[in-house]
């Protein structure tokens, strides 16, 4: 297999090197053509490649083909700058379209499901890249995007949805949205969700499964390797199986390759990819690496559910703090709602923690004292996992904003 994979990732080495950044950045350390590359330890000492370049060379300066050969584009939203670019021959939208169609295979999708996506259009690369995908398979595809909630719940029921593809967060939104909406849920054919594009807990798939009435699913992409469909669970729920287009690793915080089984971040390297190849990018996301045999008889590498991301990471009074941990801890406790917000402010020199989260409907009419104690038993798992005092604010029913998207979880007034 080490062979196997050297041969790609030579194979990506070469075709960078057609472009100018790269040839500077790898000049500097000695390689000069794929086969200075011998070995996967050779391999790691390519320089990693980050958002940040990407965005240096916005927006085609790291294509590695000329403009004629691209048919489509995609970016990503840009919020903290110029967004990322990525560009995709004809080849590549083929390549993609046939990962994704085996990734949704493998979680039991066939050409007799209806599958909507409420992921969004445009140059995002969610909707797209299942949409071809499903289109691949033969199943039949309900482009719906995201957002208008009633209407998808509508369509759902009238046009016999088996699958749903969206964000977590918003499957949830729908599954709460069904419980108001009139509509049974024996009016319903769901019966697999494609969820992905954020970091999402065990507990959260429990409660989408017990509300929707579905088997969950795991998957992982992001637009500067391809787009969704780098990896997807299988039925045994024992990783994400990460495809044989791409080669991963685990780096520390330094950056210093960490070995199989020890969580760190995600590092993926495209091993087919004509237009925008890329080499050992930093996703941010971090995970552990597994390689072997699943119980589903597949061999290769699985990745352990994201749990945060970097970008995601909060330090407070010098503790590192994802919002995975405290979704941990509200859903272990089946006392509230999956709803809740993280407020970061500062009170003098010293920074504090707020976390408001919902109580449901039957729980916020209960007396003062039973409502305290709630309080006092999230506040104690709360700290025990995190290892700082927070503030623990109940608030009513539906009164933290929901999303058609990617949820928000924290707000800094710091």
């Amino acid at each position: 297999m080490e062979k196997q994979w050297l041969e790609g990732l030579r194979n990506t080495v070469e075709r960078v090197l057609t472009i100018p950044y790269y040839q500077e950045r790898f000049g500097a350390i000695g390689i000069n053509q794929a086969e200075d590359v011998k070995s996967l330890r050779d391999f790691q000492r390519i320089p990693l490649t980050t958002k940040e370049d990407l965005r240096k060379n916005y927006p085609f300066g790291l294509f590695a083909e000329p403009m004629e050969n691209i048919v489509r584009l995609h970016a990503s939203s840009g919020t903290t700058g110029k967004p990322t670019v990525v560009g995709y021959t004809l080849n590549d939208i083929k390549l993609w379209a046939k990962i994704v169609a085996s990734e949704l295979e493998r979680a039991g999708v066939t050409k007799q499901d209806v599958v909507q996506i409420a992921y969004g259009y445009g140059l995002f690369t969610g909707g797209m890249g299942l949409h071809y995908g499903c289109e691949e398979l033969g199943a039949v595809v309900v482009p719906i995007s995201g957002g208008n909630t009633a209407r998808q719940l509508m369509l759902m029921r009238d046009f016999g949805t088996t699958v749903l593809a969206c964000t977590p967060s918003y499957a949830l939104y729908l599954a709460e949205s069904l419980e108001e909406s009139g509509i049974s849920r024996d009016e319903l054919k769901l019966k697999i969700g494609i969820f992905g594009a954020e970091p999402w807990t065990e507990g959260m798939r429990e409660q989408i499964e017990a509300r929707l009435g579905i088997k969950a699913f795991d998957i992982y992409g992001l637009s500067e390797t391809m787009g969704p469909g780098v990896a997807l669970e299988c039925p045994a729920h024992q990783g994400l199986h990460i495809d044989e287009h791409f080669y991963p690793e685990i780096l520390d915080a330094e950056g210093n390759p960490l070995p199989v089984g020890e969580q760190g971040e995600l590092v993926l390297t495209s091993l087919d990819k004509e237009a925008f190849p890329v080499l050992r990018y930093r996703t941010k996301d971090l995970t552990t690496l597994h390689y072997g045999t699943c119980s589903c008889g597949n061999v290769g590498w699985t990745m352990e559910r994201v749990t945060a991301r970097v970008d995601d990471m909060l330090i407070i009074r010098g503790v590192n703090v994802f919002p995975s941990q405290v979704e941990e801890a509200i859903l272990s406790l089946g006392e509230f709602e999956p709803h809740y917000l993280l407020v970061v402010y500062r009170v003098g020199s010293l920074d504090q923690l707020e976390v408001q989260v919902e109580v449901d409907e039957t729980s916020f009419f209960d007396e003062v004292r039973e409502l305290e104690g709630r309080q006092e038993r999230l506040q104690r798992r709360i700290e025990e996992i995190l290892g700082i005092s927070v503030r623990i604010r109940l608030v009513e029913p539906k009164s933290i904003p929901r999303s058609e998207g990617k949820a928000v979880r924290v707000v800094d007034k710091r």
